[in-house]
């Protein structure tokens, strides 16, 4: 045990260390596998991607997860066998990777896994008085880290939910450490299956930094072009521009609670289901809309709560915002960032043109693993940012450490 010890300590010490970064979404496309060189720490993190890659994720893999995902009720069994099984996968995964870049295991410092989340609980949601914040990720650590042999960092959203927050969004911190620019105020909008946004100040003040859930952000498209096209996204948003927005149904999608709680928040599909959009539906008197104006109002869906929770975040003051200039720029990344009806209804809604995260040094499809990269090069090498009082984003490291042996 000392050995591996002595060389997390070593690991901390050096200029530079290469870190493999995980992600796998709600979408459950793939797991994104990113190979990083990362040089210092917090604000003067430097990093390069050396390596990227999407390894698709087979049917049955998908379906197994799902029969989990999201839900109250489940087989527990399914849950328990998962665990490792993901982790086993992913580490599979990660050797193919390798193999295929022509890169020795020996020569990879560390991984930084998020797992699979299956539930997000925010006490907001849950209501149970008592309990505290919750969410869980599976893919267990301590088998990604035995079947490659590499130091790995896992389970990192449970140390936030520890220090208040509430598990997510974690994407802030890796977007102040390598994505502010002084004198330009930025707002970096990501659109996974829950879109959220970070506003980075140009006065580089981590305390004014501000993170929050905006609430759907390809969730419900996703869902609903497998239901009803037997496709798993809405590819380039054909099929929402083939569609007209139901003003009916868009106003009872609208109609929930988390839009009304105060920022920030975080969300998931636990609330925004197939089940939420059937019951808006309902009580639209809109059960009989077309599947095409389905998608284009899950679009147009999306782009309103996105672009509202910008503009009213910035008016309540919650970004500091009103010391400093207007947002300069919109940096967008994630699957959403791939659909142009989605990205222009946002463009139209906040009135300027959405800008792609690409143009920072980095892919917008490897932004999420490259930034847990960044989070397990903090654990091992960087001190503590604090980023002021306000809630959601602690100041803390954050990764459970599995020794290969």
């Amino acid at each position: 045990m000392k050995e591996h010890v002595e060389k997390l300590y070593a690991l901390s010490r050096k200029p530079s260390r290469r870190i493999i970064g995980l992600m796998s979404g709600t979408s459950l496309d793939g797991l994104d596998v990113a190979l990083c060189r990362a040089e210092g720490s917090g604000p003067e993190t430097h990093l390069s991607v050396e390596h990227f890659k999407t390894v698709p994720y087979e049917e049955d893999f998908r379906n197994a997860v799902r029969e989990i995902f999201a839900k109250r009720q489940i087989d527990f069994q399914q849950l328990v066998l998962l665990n490792p099984f993901i982790g086993l996968q992913h580490g599979r995964m990660i050797l193919e990777c390798l193999v295929e870049w022509g890169v020795n295991t020996s020569e990879v410092d560390l991984i930084a896994s998020h797992g699979q989340t299956v539930f997000h609980a925010p006490q907001k949601q849950h209501g149970i008085a008592g309990f505290p914040n919750a969410t869980l990720q599976i893919g267990d650590g301590d088998h990604i880290a035995v079947t490659t042999g590499i130091i790995t960092l896992s389970d990192f959203r449970q140390k936030h939910i520890a220090a208040g927050g509430e598990g997510a969004p974690l994407a802030v911190y890796g977007d102040y450490f390598l994505f502010s620019q002084k004198n330009e105020n930025r707002i970096l909008l990501n659109m996974g299956g829950i879109a959220n946004f970070t506003f980075l100040p140009g006065n580089l003040d981590a305390s004014r930094v501000f993170t929050t859930d905006t609430g759907p952000g390809n969730t419900l498209i996703d869902a609903f072009a497998r239901l009803h096209f037997g496709k798993p996204f809405d590819e380039n948003g054909r099929i929402a521009a083939s569609g007209a927005v139901d003003e009916a149904l868009l106003n009872a999608l609208k109609d929930s609670s988390f839009f009304e709680q105060p920022f920030p928040k975080t969300t998931g599909p636990e609330v925004f289901s197939v089940d939420y959009v059937q019951n808006a539906m309902q009580l639209s008197g809109r059960n009989a809309v077309k599947p095409e104006d389905l998608i284009a109002t899950l679009t147009q869906f999306s782009a309103e709560t996105i672009s509202e929770a910008i503009r009213n975040s910035m008016r309540s003051g919650e970004t500091n915002a009103k010391q400093n200039a207007e947002v300069s720029e919109v940096y967008a990344s994630g699957g959403g960032a791939h659909n142009p009806a989605l990205m222009d209804a946002i463009g139209r809604l906040l009135g300027q043109n959405i800008r792609l995260i690409d143009e920072l040094g980095v892919a917008g499809d490897a932004k999420e693993a490259v930034l847990f990269a960044v989070l397990a090069n903090e654990a091992v090498a960087g001190e503590a940012v604090y980023f002021g009082e306000k809630k959601g984003v602690p100041g803390v490291s954050m990764g459970k450490i599995s020794f290969p042996g």
